[in-house]
């Protein structure tokens, strides 16, 4: 019954926030104390799949921009923790990968400004893919820390033996064992990088218009009705995610092997 409950109380907790975004996005003319009695419209949603609205651009900027970030973080976090498992002794280069996530991604985003501004990156889309990589790629580092162990060492010795070149390595031995952990890795960035709003919203002087910094500008101009819309937009990849999650991963990468 406990169980139950607490089932109940996270299926609530999760549905109730989604529902209510839902129906805003299909809302109009909506004042309290008539929470109900309203019209309801597909204006928005006629509006955004048009083509031509911005919140559509701002979805596909935003698909691209994650994956962009998320990608070139699992790449270079991969090969970056194995070099420091590998050749560094020091623990601080571990531990300085957790500096961006001591401070708030503001006080960050106003410490790297300075930098950005001199090499005419703000207000960029290529800034703001270097700011969010600049907080993915040390989670990447972390991730990926403690899977360079003794076995994966002796895995590497043995095909080195056997005349394996690092590309034979790589390609026989690494990532074959490391599949499921890279595209782990891989989701974690992209939810990073999705929902992303401090960095993103001071590098990118909003001119970078993801659908994060949409969001907030909706609720600023007063427009709960797109906000809610941006907001359901914003929540579908990490639903996907989550389906394919246990769909293709509990099922084929970690499947047991017959």
């Amino acid at each position: 019954m406990k169980k139950l409950t607490v089932l109940l109380f996270l299926l609530l907790s999760f549905l109730v926030p989604v529902a209510t975004l839902l129906y805003l996005s299909f809302s109009v003319q909506w004042y309290y104390p008539s929470i109900i009695d309203h019209p309801f419209t597909t204006e928005h949603w006629t509006w955004y799949l048009s083509g031509g609205s911005e919140l559509l651009r701002s979805t596909v900027l935003s698909v691209l921009l994650s994956i962009t970030v998320s990608a070139l973080s699992v790449i270079c976090g991969f090969f970056a923790s194995r070099a420091i498992a590998y050749y560094t002794r020091s623990r601080w280069w571990v531990v300085s990968a957790y500096f961006p996530y001591v401070i708030a991604p503001v006080v960050l985003a106003v410490m790297l400004n300075y930098y950005f501004l001199q090499l005419q990156l703000s207000g960029t889309v290529g800034g703001v893919i270097i700011a969010q990589f600049l907080i993915t790629f040390p989670y990447a580092i972390i991730f990926f820390y403690g899977f360079w162990n003794t076995e994966m060492r002796n895995l590497e010795g043995l095909v080195s033996t056997m005349g394996g070149s690092f590309f034979t390595i790589v390609k026989h031995a690494l990532f074959p064992s490391a599949r499921g952990l890279l595209t782990i890795c891989f989701f974690q960035c992209y939810l990073i990088s999705w929902f992303e709003y401090g960095l993103t919203q001071f590098i990118g002087v909003g001119k970078v218009q993801t659908l994060t910094v949409m969001v907030y500008r909706y609720v600023s101009e007063a427009n709960p009705y797109l906000a809610a819309l941006a907001g359901v937009l914003l929540v579908i990849p990490p639903v996907l995610l989550l389906i394919t999650n246990r769909k293709y991963l509990l099922q084929n990468v970690w499947a047991p092997q017959s």
